[in-house]
């Protein structure tokens, strides 16, 4: 059984992910495990216009706070957080988890529907597929 070091959690403000970063807190107490929250401000790219952010610096600020107070009070220790512009959600979440030897990945799901899931996709699923180490999906 390997050791978990490093836990990357998703967060995005909404209620599923803050249910992630409770799930997170709780695996972290095993042992000396970090848990760093990622927030991914997604950027959209429009033709002859500069990059949009689709939170913003003040914006992922208060989410990341919020998520780090929530998983203080859930009993994690060792909290940071990092913010990744991206135009995929999932992709930077892979890529960070990879680049920083990430030993598991805590994410939320909300509740979509055929249709949604269909034309945007589920990040949650895409972490699942492509993930280099164990996924938990918090609901």
């Amino acid at each position: 059984m390997t050791m978990t070091n490093k836990i990357l959690c998703a967060v995005d403000g909404s209620e599923h992910s803050m249910r992630a970063v409770t799930k997170a807190a709780e695996l972290s107490r095993a042992g000396d495990t970090q848990i760093i929250l990622i927030l991914v401000d997604q950027v959209f790219f429009e033709p002859r216009m500069a990059p949009v952010h689709a939170l913003g610096e003040a914006k992922a600020e208060s989410i990341l706070k919020a998520a780090d107070e929530a998983a203080r009070k859930a009993g994690a220790a060792n909290v940071s957080t990092v913010v990744v512009a991206s135009r995929d959600v999932g992709r930077a979440i892979l890529n960070y988890a990879e680049e920083h030897h990430i030993d598991h990945i805590v994410v939320g799901t909300g509740e979509k529907s055929a249709g949604t899931r269909l034309v945007l996709g589920s990040v949650s699923h895409d972490l699942i597929a492509r993930a280099h180490c164990t996924v938990t999906i918090a609901r």
